[in-house]
Parts: C-alpha cells; sequence; structure tokens
C-alpha cells in the first residue's frame, strides 16, 4: 500500500461535490487542481518550444492540429495512470512490479531517471540564453556567464522543490509557484500573437483551417515552399525527398515533447503526495484538462502561429540580396546545405566526404536551391524574438519573448528535478523519504548546470540518441502497462470498469498506445550512432518488452480475469 497519507477530509468533501451540478463540480475541481498543472511545465519546456518553432517554420499553419492530438491521447494515457493509482492507492512502481512484471518496472523507473538526467542539460542551455540573448544582452558574449547563470537556475529550483518536500503547505505554495510560471508561459507567446493580430499579420482562416487534420500535411511541402523546390529544375526531387524525411522528424518530434516518459512516473506520485484517493478520480481529469491540455494548446499553438507569420517561406533573414549568407546565419544555413549536398551529390563524393569538398559543393549551390535551404532552416527562440522587435517595439518582443522561454526552461528543470527525487526514493525502497527525495531531486540539477561541457558537438548525439531510443522504446510500454493495469481484478478489484465504461476506457487506451507504439517504431527505425544501429536495437527492446508484460500480466492475473 501506499506510504503517502490520504486526505481524508478532502475525500469526504469530494463524495459530496461529485453528486452536485456540474458547474458546482468544476468550481470546486478547479480549486483544487494541482498535478496537471505540474504536468503542464515539464512538457512547456525547450521540446515543445524547438518543435513549435520548425512546424511553423516549415509547415506555417497545416499541422496546428499536430500537437493539441498528440496531448490528447498523452491526456487519455494519464487518465488511466491517475484511475489505477487513485483506485488502488499504490505506488505504481510497486504495483507494475507485483501485477505485470519486475522487468517493466525497473525498465520504466531507468527510463525516467535517464530521461531526467539528460533532458535536463538543454533546459539549463535554453534558460541560459533566454537571459545572455533576450534579457541582459550584455552578457551574450560572455564565457563565466553561463555557469553563473546555471548556478541561479539550480538555486531556485532547489528552493522550490524543498518547499515541496516540507509539508503540505509547501506542496500548495509549490503548485502555486508551477502555476505562475506556466502561467506567464503561456501570457507571453498569447501576447505575442495578440500583437501580430492587431498588426494584420495573421490569416486566422488559414489558421483555424489548420486546426482540421489533414494527412496529405505530413509528407508533402506546403505551396509556397513546393514552388521554390520546383525552381531548382533537376534538383527539386531529391530536395522533395529531404523535406519529406524533415516533416517526419518534425511529427514524431511533436509527438514526442507532448508526453514523454518521466511524465508518466510524476504524475501517481504527485497525486499520491497530495493525498488524493478514489474520489478525487473526477477531479484528476478536470484537473489534466485545465492544468495540462489547455496551457499546453495556447502556448505551442502562439509559438507555431508566430514562426509561421515571420519564417515560413521567407529568406531574407537568411540570406542577402545577392544569395549570400547574413553574417551570424552560417551555421544553421551550411548545416541545411550540407544535408542536401550529401543526397544529391553521393555519387561523386564517395568517400571524399570532407569538409572542404563539402564546403566547396555548398558553396557553388544556385541561387535557387540557395532559397530553399533558408526557407528549411531551423530557426531559434532568438530568431523569433528579434524579428519581433520591429512590430512590438524596440526590445519588447525581445523580453516578452525572452521571459516566456526562461519560464519554460525554469519550470522543466524544476519538474525533471523533482521526478528524479520520486525516482531513487523507489530505487532504494526509500518511498516517502523527504531528504532522500531532495538529494535525489539535486542529481540531474548538478548534471544540468555542466551543459556548457556536456551539452555541445558530438556530445549531444552521444547523450540523446541512446537516450532517444531508451525513452522512445518505453513510453508505448507505459501506455500498455497501465492499459493492462486498469484490466487487472487482482489490483483494482471492486473499482475496475465494467460494461460499456470498460470497453470505451479500452478503445480509448488502445489507440493511444497504437498511435505511441506507431510513432515510437517511426522515430527508432532509423536511428544511428557512430554506425551502431540504436533505432533497431530499440525496437528489439520494444518488442521484447511488450511480450515480457503480456505473459507477465497473463500469469499473474489469470486466477482472476
Amino acid at each position: 500500500m501506499s506510504e503517502f497519507e490520504p486526505n481524508l477530509k478532502e475525500a469526504a468533501e469530494l463524495a459530496e461535490v461529485n453528486k452536485m451540478p456540474l458547474g458546482k463540480r468544476l468550481s470546486y475541481y478547479t480549486k483544487r487542481s494541482g498535478p496537471g498543472w505540474l504536468q503542464a511545465a515539464i512538457t512547456l519546456g525547450g521540446g515543445s518550444l524547438a518543435s513549435a518553432l520548425f512546424l511553423g517554420v516549415i509547415l506555417q499553419y497545416e499541422l496546428m492540429w499536430l500537437q493539441p492530438l498528440a496531448m490528447v491521447l498523452g491526456v487519455i494515457m494519464l487518465c488511466a495512470i491517475a484511475y489505477v493509482t487513485l483506485s488502488s492507492q499504490r505506488r505504481p512502481f510497486e504495483a507494475v512490479k507485483q501485477f505485470v512484471s519486475p522487468v517493466l518496472g525497473w525498465a520504466w523507473l531507468i527510463g525516467a531517471m535517464l530521461a531526467n538526467m539528460v533532458w535536463c542539460l538543454p533546459q539549463f542551455a535554453l534558460g541560459t540564453g533566454a537571459v545572455q540573448q533576450n534579457l541582459i544582452p550584455s552578457l551574450e558574449k560572455s564565457t563565466s556567464a553561463p555557469w553563473l547563470i546555471g548556478i541561479v537556475l539550480l538555486l531556485l529550483s532547489a528552493i522550490v522543490v524543498r518547499a515541496y518536500d516540507s509539508n503540505s503547505k509547501g506542496i500548495k505554495r509549490f503548485e502555486l509557484i508551477l502555476k505562475g510560471m506556466v502561467g506567464i508561459v503561456v501570457i507571453s507567446f498569447f501576447l505575442v500573437v495578440a500583437k501580430l493580430t492587431a498588426s494584420g499579420l495573421l490569416d486566422w482562416g488559414a489558421i483555424l483551417k489548420g486546426f482540421l487534420p489533414s494527412l496529405s500535411s505530413l509528407y508533402s511541402p506546403t505551396p509556397i515552399i513546393a514552388d521554390a523546390i520546383a525552381a531548382t529544375g533537376e534538383n527539386a526531387a531529391t530536395w522533395t525527398d529531404l523535406i519529406a524525411r524533415d516533416q517526419r522528424n518534425i511529427v514524431i518530434a511533436a509527438f514526442g515533447t507532448a508526453v514523454g516518459i518521466n511524465m508518466t512516473f510524476l504524475l501517481p506520485y504527485s497525486m499520491l503526495r497530495k493525498g488524493w484517493t478514489k474520489e478525487h478520480r473526477p477531479l484528476a481529469v478536470v484537473d489534466l484538462g485545465i492544468g495540462l491540455f489547455i496551457p499546453f494548446l495556447i502556448a505551442t499553438s502562439c509559438i507555431v502561429i508566430a514562426a509561421a507569420s515571420q519564417f515560413h517561406g521567407k529568406t531574407d533573414d537568411i540570406l542577402n540580396l545577392d544569395g549570400s549568407v547574413i553574417a551570424g546565419k552560417e551555421s544553421g544555413f551550411n548545416t541545411t546545405a550540407e544535408k542536401f549536398v550529401r543526397v544529391r551529390f553521393a555519387g561523386d563524393l564517395g568517400t571524399k566526404a570532407t569538409p572542404e569538398k563539402l564546403g566547396e559543393l555548398r558553396d557553388s549551390l544556385p541561387l535557387a536551391d540557395r532559397k530553399v535551404v533558408a526557407m528549411l532552416v531551423s530557426r531559434k527562440d532568438g530568431d523569433l524574438a528579434k524579428s519581433l522587435s520591429a512590430l512590438a517595439g524596440e526590445g519588447v518582443g525581445r523580453i516578452v519573448f525572452g521571459v516566456g522561454v526562461l519560464g519554460m526552461a525554469l519550470s522543466t528543470i524544476i519538474i525533471l528535478m523533482l521526478i528524479n527525487g520520486f525516482c531513487l526514493c523507489e530505487a532504494l525502497g526509500r518511498p516517502g523519504d523527504k531528504k532522500l527525495h531532495f538529494v535525489g531531486s539535486l542529481i540531474p540539477g548538478f548534471i544540468g548546470i555542466c551543459f556548457p561541457l556536456i551539452w555541445s558537438g558530438d556530445s549531444r548525439a552521444a547523450l540523446a540518441v541512446p537516450t532517444s531510443v531508451i525513452c522512445g522504446s518505453l513510453l508505448p510500454i507505459a501506455y500498455f502497462t497501465f492499459l493492462l493495469l486498469m484490466n487487472s481484478r487482482r489490483l483494482l478489484g471492486d473499482a475496475m470498469l465494467t460494461g460499456g465504461k470498460r470497453i470505451i476506457a479500452n478503445v480509448l487506451m488502445l489507440t493511444a498506445t497504437s498511435v505511441a507504439t506507431f510513432g515510437s517504431v517511426w522515430a527508432l527505425k532509423d536511428q544511428e550512432f557512430g554506425g551502431i544501429p540504436f533505432g533497431r536495437v530499440g525496437i528489439g527492446l520494444l518488442i521484447l518488452l511488450f511480450l515480457i508484460g503480456l505473459f507477465g500480466f497473463l500469469s499473474k492475473n489469470k486466477k482472476s480475469s
């Protein structure tokens, strides 16, 4: 059973509230929300920002529906986790080991810890960049500033996490701080879109149309980019193939940043820490809606809209009129151009793909091809902030975006640290140990402040590729595991859903699991680093864990089916 103390007073209140009309129930639920906001704090991080920016740059408004759909599937799975946890009052790590498989339980925990530690690095980089580039530009060229800013971010995060560990009032203060941070993120990006609307720069008909799913937009370039590709003549086929591949990666990234493996570990423990019981199950669903889905929808949609309006089909922020690259934009341009060159001239290059040869071919690209390259260059948040300065007044766009990005980074750092504390407590068999939880929370933070040394060049791939493979393999397993637990009478007893409710719940979870599995396999199949096919290993691991989970569940629950 859970070592966390149930909040019996609030449970008694909810037993009565749950019988009230919908309006009164929603009012009460809104005031008591909390864990959903913690989920929003982690998902609104660097990954969501980068994915939304790139979606707008490459596909304009055509995939406005993608990230909301990904989050809907994630919320379905999180609702299942909430139902199982609150109905059983068991810590999910122990429940998975006892009712499915110890192998899946440990794989889930290790995957979450690995994700916490690795993905803390880009969050510190993102937060530091927001301070140096947007909020205090005088620090932009400083080599010592990243370390100092990183230490400040760690201290702030540690203080907030410590407040969470203090007592029940600390938890309330923690949730209030996180709600404020999420609110800052959402409001910041909303203000950007509001300014663009007031300036008459947005086509809201096209934007609203983009929320209607269209499968063709998953692989077909937008009309503006298609026209630019056609102008390249004999190179058009190569560009079309490359863009189709890029769009696939964008789709995968957008799905992957909605709900991660570590988020599945956070939710049940945050609910148990608050003392939630089975009477809190309706509250949990509403909490995920108002605390997670709505902020995610607003923030990511606003970023896509802003990026699309400023960058889609544009070249003048990358190229001069004569086709030369604008100073400071060489890195992004060269990376994209060399990707094209490697494919287009693969036969000529052979084993001679030296930096010098690649540079020669890149620099000799005709103007039409250089324009396509410029359209496909991945912009950063700093680029968008600068582009908005002219609209919002000197410095305002930069500050608004800086505040929003810093809020994204800091809130995500805090939650990654929080999750790691829960993971360490479970790994050592000491759930509820506040001191150990705080120690565990500091581990990803200390790793994160070292990002100037660790998160650069080839080291990014060395960490990101295997971590992405492991976490990508395990995310569908998390979906599958809680699908199984929802059907475990040994675990849930009389709380297990029956009749039509059980059918609907299983259909929803099967759909979410299937989509997550498809996305995971799609993402993994081409992943490699240093000649090692990590992706294929990940797919093999995914299949193995599915089989272990299924046979483990059947053997442990056969007497209660």
